[in-house]
Order: structure tokens, then sequence, then C-alpha cells
């Protein structure tokens, strides 16, 4: 059994991961950790690679969870990096993040944002590509359990993002409906023209037929 580290987007945890099956791997998921005051992206990383034992992982991110990949195997030589939902570069943000990032957009943050109103909810479900009940019941407990202090960290970390490298090994699945990294600003590798930004859990199937092809492909016996 192969081993890919899984990191969930912003706010999610584990159960984003639970519909992926590729035979003869084990997605193992990190959890975020609370990050200490004005920690950067690169320490923070420095940490999330403790949960890693192995030379030459195979990191999957999703959204958020991409960018820190990508940070990750800044660390780690050899590392594989598969994002989903996400972008790879501060030029692939949309342009209001980008400007909120100089207008510290995060400072207007706070955990009260993300637990809304009914209505302000359907409108997010709907930028996330949320297709059913089971799948909005899901995104509230996630926001009903979401760390403020985090949420306002990661936000900041963001809007701020100042990447432009991309590892040697790196494959990038991105929906042709993600309405929150919108195809139009992206370079995948791999487009699912249906997909949202929730693709991972909601068309896992057809991500778990591409993880295998390309995981198939990947020298093992160097990982």
């Amino acid at each position: 059994m192969r081993t890919v580290y899984c990191i969930s987007g912003l706010g999610a945890d584990h159960r984003i991961f639970a519909k992926l099956n590729v035979p003869g791997i084990d997605f193992s998921p990190l959890s975020w950790m609370a990050p200490s005051r004005h920690e950067d992206i690169g320490t923070y990383a420095n940490r999330m690679c403790e949960g890693v034992p192995e030379d030459h992982p195979v990191l999957l991110g999703v959204s958020f969870g991409g960018m820190m990949a990508i940070e990750m195997a800044k660390k780690i030589p050899g590392a594989t990096v598969i994002i989903v939902s996400s972008v790879s570069t501060r030029s692939e943000l949309p342009l209001w993040m980008r400007l909120g990032g100089y207008l510290h957009f995060d400072r207007l943050s706070t955990a009260a944002v993300i637990k809304r109103g009914a209505i302000l909810t359907r409108l997010e479900n709907h930028k996330l590509g949320v297709e059913s009940e089971e799948e909005a019941l899901l995104c509230q407990e996630f926001r009903d359990h979401i760390d403020g202090r985090y949420l306002n960290w990661a936000i900041g970390v963001i809007l701020r993002w100042r990447n432009e490298w991309k590892p040697a090994s790196f494959y990038h699945f991105h929906g042709g409906k993600d309405h929150i990294f919108p195809i139009r600003t992206v370079t995948p590798t791999h487009i699912i023209g249906d997909g949202g930004h929730f693709m991972i859990y909601n068309r896992a199937e057809e991500i778990g037929r591409l993880l295998g092809g390309i995981l198939a492909k990947l020298s093992w016996s160097m990982l």
C-alpha cells in the first residue's frame, strides 16, 4: 500500500477526501494546526512536514491545501505535488484576492463572517459548487467548527501569498465551473469540465481515475 499525504482546504478536514478511492493507495490526511502569532507560511509548512515521514512523498492539496502542499515541497526535495481546485502561483489568484492582500482585507475577517445567515450560506454553497443536501450539511459542519484564529491567519496567508515556484513533479486538477478560482485565471494540467470547487468530493470517482493514472506512472521505488 502506497501513501498519498492529503491537505484539505481552508476550514475543512479529512472528510473532504472520504470518497476518493484508488486501488493500492492510502490517502493519509494531515491535520491543520493552530498557527503561532504572525507565523509565516514557510514556518508553518515546516511544521506540516513533520507529518510526512518519508522521502520523495506525494502531496495532494485541495484549495488552500494546494498552496500549502507547494510550500511543503520546498522543504522536501523530490516531492510530487498534486493540487485540486487551487492555484500554483500568486499570478493565478483572482485579482480581488491580490488586491485584498494590499488592502489588508484579512483584518476585517472573523469567525463570525463564516457563521452567517441562511441566504449568504446558500450563496457561499453555490460558489463552492455544493450539489446535494449531504454536501451542504458537511460544509456547514466545517463552518460551525472552524477556529477563528486559524481562519484569520489563513485568509491573510492566501491574500499575501507571493509564490511563483512549481515543483518539478507537479499536477493540477481544476474544474471548469470553479467559482472561487475561475478556470480562466489558472493553467491546470487536467480539467474536469463540469467540476466546481467542491469536486474533490462530488467528482471523486473521476478524480480517482486521473490520480490512478498519474500514480501508476510514478517511480514508487523512489518514494
